[in-house]
């Protein structure tokens, strides 16, 4: 049985516990008004910024977050990013459960799937923000840059890079043939969004809808705006 002189030290502890959870669930209903109140751009841009200098604050992962999209789901940006280990949108943009619509293959190839799935989210999630990531040295890049033999559905990957007209355009003597490929994959993104989905170009005609391109630095951590 409980001592009758705990019983203040347990109400006290109560009391803690309350307020502390009361200022979590506060903090987190302000961090998901701040994203809908800001240019989806601009978070997280400010989120990649506390990455790179490593004051990340977690935002959107306690409790009362994941029990509020338990039902529905409302991310204010999707991320076209590449499957490397190395380059988990939500963590090089300081962001949390439920803000994220992430499609990710190696060398951020979109194909038809993925294409339905960013048309999904834009259209049924009302997302207002595209953005089509590439990253410095990826490997699927680099495997179309050296060339040579490449083994089963790995080829499909190559052959994919191959028919991209701004990956074309780069010269075989650049010097920084493996970064400018990894740029103009960028823009061949954003240009099979604009072309291929009708959805897609409605969105952006009635002003709803916004894409840009990136580049992300596996040495200094930043993502580099690369279009428009």
């Amino acid at each position: 049985m409980l001592s009758f002189r705990f019983i203040p030290l347990v109400k006290a502890f109560l009391a803690v516990f309350i307020l502390s959870s009361v200022s979590c669930s506060r903090m987190n209903e302000k961090s998901n008004q701040e994203s809908v109140e800001k240019d989806p751009l601009q978070v997280l841009m400010e989120g990649n910024k506390r990455f790179a200098e490593m004051k990340p604050v977690h935002p959107d992962e306690d409790i009362y977050r994941l029990r509020s999209v338990t039902k529905e789901q409302h991310p204010f940006a999707v991320i076209v990013s590449c499957s490397d280990s190395r380059v988990s949108p939500e963590l090089i943009f300081d962001q949390g459960i439920g803000d994220l619509f992430t499609i990710r293959t190696a060398g951020n190839i979109i194909g038809n799937v993925g294409l339905g799935s960013i048309e999904y989210a834009v259209e049924h999630l009302q997302v207002k923000l595209i953005i089509v990531l590439g990253h410095e040295r990826c490997g699927a890049v680099d495997a179309f840059v050296q060339g040579g033999k490449t083994p089963g559905h790995i080829r499909d990957i190559i052959d994919s890079l191959k028919q991209e007209m701004e990956i074309k355009a780069i010269p075989y003597t650049d010097p920084e043939r493996l970064d400018d490929c990894v740029r103009a994959n960028v823009e061949h993104g954003i240009r099979q969004l604009t072309t291929q989905s009708a959805i897609i170009r409605e969105k952006i005609h009635e002003k709803e809808l916004r894409i840009v391109g990136g580049r992300y630095d596996l040495d200094n951590l930043k993502v580099e705006l690369i279009h428009p």
